[in-house]
């Protein structure tokens, strides 16, 4: 009997990367979903998407290495701080050191697997920085994978892969979908009767908003980690001098706040009336940094008690050193 072909395939649980998946399946090629886990994204929609497509996964986690990667990107940035050629580099280097079996990425179940190629969700012209035709034929052949890597949304438009050539894969079934439009995407979703996040969400890095509080950070803190990383997810930011300050929005923000500090932070909560919680980081928290995250809980409480009127030494809000 035949062996069936075999791919990995980058799954992020976007939609793109789901209907990648779904039409190599649809051509009975065994596909493990690989799901990278970093500080900017984590693994649960890649895992949800593999689970509602009945394949088996792999989840790699490479967060420190991305965040090295994302403060220095050899190939810079698109709009925000979204270092995506750099980015899909790495994710696909990995697929490959796992698709040869070498190199310390390798997963033990997955030795010995012999994958054939690899595939991405990756759609001609979609990103204008990381997804035109340049930037996928450099991606293809610094990754290594050269022709053994396939993007089956795009395909048609493409040159034809090894698998394709070979046989592996029926390039007549593969798509030719290319710009940012995505109603053919959608089109096939219910068609498979899929479902998928919506369309607007994606990658944090691409939002620029969060790019310019990760560039501050990174001026500020060259040294911030993953923990710093996770409070620019959050809430209100200000910063005095080189320490941060974060103001919870709401409640679901300032629990999240008291979850994330660690040794070292200030904790500011409101005493006897609503208000943000604060949270103060920083080498060294002074009496001005304190004094500055009062007034700032003062200036976003909606609801001071008249008897406190605006006098801010008559409001008691609570410090905690963590």
């Amino acid at each position: 009997m035949e062996k069936s072909p075999k791919a990995l395939v980058l799954l992020s649980g976007g939609l793109d990367s789901i209907l990648a998946a779904k039409l190599l399946t649809e051509q009975r090629i065994k596909v493990t979903g690989l799901i990278f886990k970093s500080c900017f994204f984590d693994e649960r929609a890649g895992i949800a998407a593999a689970e509602q497509l009945g394949i088996p996964y792999r989840v790699i986690d490479f967060s420190k290495k991305h965040l090295a990667l994302v403060k220095n990107p050899p190939r810079g940035y698109g709009k925000a701080a979204n270092p995506c050629i750099d980015c899909h580099l790495m994710m696909l280097t990995t697929a490959r050191e796992i698709m040869e079996n070498e190199g310390p990425a390798r997963p033990k179940p997955c030795a010995k697997e012999g994958y054939d190629f690899v595939a991405t969700g990756e759609v001609l012209g979609e990103r204008p920085f990381s997804q035109n035709k340049q930037a996928l034929e450099i991606i293809a052949r610094k990754s290594g994978l050269r022709d053994r890597l396939l993007r089956p949304l795009s395909a048609k438009l493409l040159s034809p892969t090894l698998p394709e050539e070979t046989g592996l894969v029926d390039r007549g079934k593969l798509m030719d979908i290319q710009g940012r439009q995505r109603q053919p995407q959608i089109e096939l979703a219910k068609k498979y009767k899929l479902s998928y996040p919506a369309p607007a969400g994606g990658c944090i890095l691409c939002e620029r908003e969060f790019g310019r509080r990760l560039f501050e950070l990174f001026e500020k803190w060259p040294e911030g980690d993953a923990d710093d990383i996770e409070l620019l997810k959050l809430g209100r930011q200000f910063w005095h001098d080189r320490t941060k300050i974060v103001l919870g929005r709401n409640q679901e923000d300032n629990q999240r706040l008291k979850s994330l500090a660690k040794a070292g932070d200030i904790l500011l909560k409101p005493a006897g009336f609503p208000g943000p919680t604060a949270l103060i980081r920083g080498e060294k928290v002074d009496d001005r940094a304190i004094e500055k995250a009062r007034s700032l809980i003062l200036s976003y409480s909606k609801k001071l008690p008249p008897r406190l009127g605006t006098a801010e030494s008559s409001v008691q809000i609570r410090p905690s050193r963590l």
